[in-house]
């Protein structure tokens, strides 16, 4: 009875949300095949309004994050005219793949510290998950990662590509690349008015192989020795079969 009250009190307490985000994915499964060379995914919705719209521009953002895991960071310097490996940092976690699609330039619609709690563009999401690091010398480590994941495109900010028709609708594209690894992606939405984030909203998306190479990937997990055996035997195959090829032509 007392734990009834105190939630009902919670519930008078809180204000409710003048509006809210309504949203659907295209796809919330994507398959890795062999032939895997990319994919896309249309994140669309509606901002649903329990009163009249409120003053100030509506404005929204939309992440799409992967699987996150260790990174070891190195650093190479030129001594005695080769390049060598002379410092490395771990970052106990970092996404595999984060992208960040917006109405307009971040720093126009999102506040600094409302980034910090949300952790919403890069740097955030990254921090969110390498607190651990705590060495004086990290940021310049944390920050190679980043730009050498944007160069490759695992890491993605695309300004202004969430379309927002009449403060109502709204709808963002994902081009994902074909080295997605397998796990669990996340996608958010935000709804921002004056720098402040008024609702949120998440959905899961799943990144699977199938086919042979789940099949493939399972027995190297489940049965290492298996896989290793049917790998050297499969070497030994092609082997022998490219020999007799090379046989044949000559005779």
């Amino acid at each position: 009875m007392i734990r009834l009250v105190f939630l009902l009190c919670l519930l008078l307490a809180s204000p409710a949300r003048a509006e809210q985000v309504v949203a659907g994915l295209s796809r919330d499964s994507i398959g890795i095949t062999a032939s895997f060379d990319g994919s896309e995914i249309l994140i669309f919705g509606a901002v649903k309004r329990f009163a009249p719209e409120p003053d100030g521009p509506l404005d929204v953002i939309v992440t799409l994050e992967g699987p996150h895991g260790p990174v070891t960071v190195r650093r190479k310097s030129r001594e005695f005219g080769v390049w060598v490996n002379t410092s490395s940092v771990e970052i106990p976690s970092a996404p595999s793949y984060y992208a960040v699609a917006t109405t307009a330039p971040m720093h126009e619609i999102l506040a600094h510290e409302v980034d910090e709690i949300f952790r919403i563009s890069v740097p955030e999401a990254m921090r969110s998950f390498s607190d651990a690091v705590e060495r004086a010398n990290a940021a310049p480590f944390a920050q190679a990662l980043q730009r050498i994941r944007f160069k490759d495109g695992s890491y993605r900010l695309n300004t202004g590509d969430v379309s927002l028709l009449e403060d109502t609708l709204f709808r963002a594209d994902f081009a994902l690349p074909a080295n997605l690894i397998e796990g669990d992606y996340v996608v958010r939405i935000f709804l921002l008015r004056k720098f402040r984030v008024i609702d949120d909203y998440s959905a899961p998306v799943k990144v699977r192989k199938v086919g042979l190479e789940r099949w493939l990937y399972s027995l190297s997990q489940e049965y290492p020795p298996l896989y290793g055996l049917l790998s050297l035997a499969i070497a030994v195959f092609a082997g022998w079969a490219a020999a007799e090829v090379f046989r044949r032509i000559r005779g």
